[in-house]
């Protein structure tokens, strides 16, 4: 019985492969090359949705939206870094204008408003002298028609004024003709750079709250600058995701720079940023 079986088995195995000889000779059934099967849609799973340049383009509007077109995990953290930037910014930008809005309200309250009713905001460069200076001092010292400097050097006017008679004369404590080339040149400057009437002030009898004010202003100055920093995060974090999608496009699966977030411990910190290159 066995004898038969094997026999049987010997006069199949020819037949059979010479079957599978006129199957792959046939027209019709000839499988495509290895190239073709390769450049089908959908045949590598980090293949996803759309063109490389779509990808490369989505990814540079929004970060991470190329990689998760291309079916990549590490988008999520592009998004997560984009969505964590924008919140820090937006809260930075919210508390330096918190800030600015207290020292102004502060200065107009304490130092300007026994001298200007009508308060009018100057630009931040004025409430950092403010907070340099206890006093601005008159800007002019002349109550008729002529123009005299305020020389009080302890003052802002007074310093402004002697820089000028030091630039401009050959002894600054001797006062040339005012109509010289030199007083009315370092008259223009005196006039350029000092606080009018309507900015003058005073911390005088108040210098703790010129402190609380010169705290306030730091406060704000040190919110908008770590917000600028944000936002440059924010423009690196595009350009990341933008040249992770094109080096993943061009080297294939598994290449690309995965970003990585980093979390400090208690006290120590922001959060961290990084970015690593696989190829």
């Amino acid at each position: 019985m066995r004898r038969l079986l094997l026999s049987a088995l010997l006069t199949l195995i020819p037949s059979g492969a010479a079957h599978a000889q006129r199957l792959a000779a046939a027209p019709g059934r000839v499988p495509p090359p290895a190239s073709e099967v390769r450049r089908r849609p959908g045949t590598f799973p980090d293949e996803g949705v759309g063109q490389p340049w779509q990808r490369v383009t989505a990814s540079l509007l929004l970060p991470g939206s190329g990689q998760l077109m291309a079916h990549q995990p590490r988008g999520i953290v592009y998004l997560a870094v984009e969505v964590w930037a924008v919140t820090r910014a937006m809260a930075l930008d919210n508390r330096g204008d918190d800030r600015a809005r207290q020292y102004r309200d502060l200065a107009y309250a304490v130092a300007r408003r026994s001298f200007t009713p009508v308060r009018v905001d100057g630009p931040f460069e004025y409430y950092e002298t403010m907070g340099k200076y206890v006093e601005s001092g008159v800007y002019d010292t002349d109550p008729g028609a002529a123009f005299v400097p305020e020389s009080d050097a302890r003052t802002y006017n007074g310093s402004v004024w002697l820089t000028a008679r030091r630039t401009y004369f050959l002894d600054p404590d001797s006062i040339p003709p005012v109509d010289s080339p030199a007083y009315e040149a370092a008259l223009a400057f005196y006039q350029g750079r000092a606080a009018t009437d309507e900015f003058r002030w005073s911390w005088r009898n108040a210098r703790l709250e010129q402190d609380v004010f010169t705290s306030q202003i730091h406060a704000s100055d040190v919110a908008f600058q770590q917000r600028t920093n944000y936002l440059g995060l924010l423009v690196l974090n595009h350009l990341a995701s933008a040249m992770d999608a094109l080096v993943s496009a061009r080297l294939g699966r598994g290449a690309g720079m995965a970003p990585r977030l980093s979390f400090p411990g208690p006290g120590s910190g922001d959060l961290g940023v990084t970015w690593k290159a696989t190829f």
